[in-house]
């Protein structure tokens, strides 16, 4: 993304790298020989990707895929959920803070959680933990536990049943693709209180998790909730892939926000997006997508909690100060990032957010455009960031601009005009010397300045 005029051009060393050279003219030598080396592309300075080595992107910029299938295989139990989910629900299972993390159980626990809350007898038990080769439960055992009991209308044990087939199907979905973990069981033995849990950031722990394993060149699937993440897609990068919109923000009676959207499958694989992704604009991202649903839902400042989340033996980062535009403040350069490992902590510092509120949001001001930021933050992004998935010029390898970009348009209505433009000159290969492209580029260059 950028709003301004920013170039740069750094050539790679004998190893690949790019030698850093300081933004500020006047430094001395010595100062910029203290500078980390960087890659081609960015970042060039290493400070904040600490792990850019083993990153996928770096792999990318030189053609190198993950494999011959490029895409992630990705979990996912949509279709299954569909023909899952019942006419009607018990009371118990009409709604869903606090919240606890259990500890992993033993084969043996597994049994016998099973017998005490989900109704099965011990062989039943003993039989399918044993074939789960662990602690789990199958999804279709689950399943078949839920249409049981219901029929009998034992409904505390059809609620476990199915709210542990839900969450393992969802938010905690693994790359077995058939197994959810026993120990979640474990959430579901009080059916009063777990609506009080904090299931967001349960599942914003795990989807973090597994989207940092997939920012690695090793790894082939993709964990945890991707409805979730495509939904966040659709919300704030319009422009990107393929939706369908079951019904309109303004008219909705209180549904969940992703049920706005439904699924269109789309002709553009993994090489068409990549360049798409790279010409994206501040024009072209919805930063607040969701003013229009707070009639239903009001902004919870906790969402501007700065610390680590936990779920498990997870810890992750949650850093607000990255994204300040989506709160509508102004972005600026934020603080290092946290070391979870160091966090000893976090309860407290989740009870007492207050503070870290403060201290995100003060200092900052609230923005008076949508992509607002302070100045000498787009100098800090584009070297601490890998800013393009594609090389500008892959038929020169040894100086690759990192990057070279203008102003843009200003009005949105332009803006559009502007990005169908350059979509259709990257599809057809077009190049600006080329006369039979010349009226279109001449458009591209008054869209821009208005």
């Amino acid at each position: 993304m950028y709003t301004g005029t920013l170039k740069m051009v750094r050539r790679r060393g004998a190893d690949g790298r790019i030698p850093v050279r300081t933004l500020d003219r006047g430094a001395s030598s010595s100062a910029a020989a203290a500078e980390p080396t960087g890659y081609p592309g960015g970042p060039y300075d290493t400070s904040l990707l600490v792990k850019y080595e083993h990153h996928v992107a770096r792999h990318i910029w030189f053609g190198e895929e993950r494999g011959p299938k490029k895409e992630l295989k990705v979990v996912g139990h949509g279709l299954k959920l569909n023909s899952r989910v019942p006419l009607a629900l018990p009371p118990q299972m009409e709604s869903w803070g606090i919240f606890w993390s259990p500890q992993d159980v033993t084969e043996e626990l597994a049994v016998e959680l099973a017998v005490d809350y989900l109704g099965v007898s011990q062989g039943q038990a003993q039989s399918h933990v044993r074939s789960c080769r662990g602690s789990y439960y199958k999804l279709e055992w689950l399943y078949d536990i839920f249409v049981h009991h219901r029929a009998a209308s034992s409904w505390a044990y059809a609620t476990r049943a199915y709210l542990l087939m839900l969450v393992g199907s969802t938010i905690f979905a693994d790359k077995t693709f058939t197994l959810v973990e026993a120990r979640y069981l474990l959430l579901f033995r009080d059916l009063d209180g777990c609506s009080g849990y904090s299931w967001g950031a349960a599942a914003l722990v795990t989807l973090y998790r597994y989207l940092g394993d997939a920012s690695m060149y090793s790894c082939k699937q993709l964990g945890g909730y991707p409805t979730l993440l495509q939904c966040w897609i659709h919300e704030y990068f319009p422009t990107v892939g393929k939706r369908g919109e079951n019904w309109n923000p303004a008219g909705n009676c209180g549904l969940p926000r992703a049920m706005r959207w439904s699924y269109r499958q789309g002709v553009l694989k993994v090489d068409d997006l990549r360049p798409i992704l790279d010409e994206l604009t501040p024009t072209d991202v919805i930063w607040r997508p969701f003013e229009d649903h707070r009639a239903w839902r009001v902004f919870d400042e906790i969402c501007l909690y700065r610390g680590c989340l936990k779920w498990g033996e997870t810890v992750v980062p949650y850093l607000p100060d990255r994204c300040l535009r989506q709160f509508g403040y102004r972005q600026y350069v934020p603080s290092p990032p946290l070391d979870c490992m160091m966090a000893t902590d976090i309860d407290v510092d989740w009870i007492s957010y207050h503070q870290s509120v403060v201290d995100v949001i003060g200092s900052s001001s609230v923005a008076t455009t949508p992509s607002e930021v302070v100045n000498g933050y787009l100098e800090w992004y584009y070297r601490v960031s890998h800013p393009r998935l594609v090389p500008p010029h892959r038929d020169a390898p040894r100086e690759v601009p990192v990057p070279v970009y203008d102003a843009g348009p200003s009005d949105p209505d332009w803006a559009r005009v502007s990005t169908l433009i350059r979509r259709y000159l990257r599809q057809v290969n077009a190049e600006e010397e080329d006369p039979q492209f010349s009226d279109l580029f001449e458009a591209l260059h008054i869209s821009r300045s208005h």
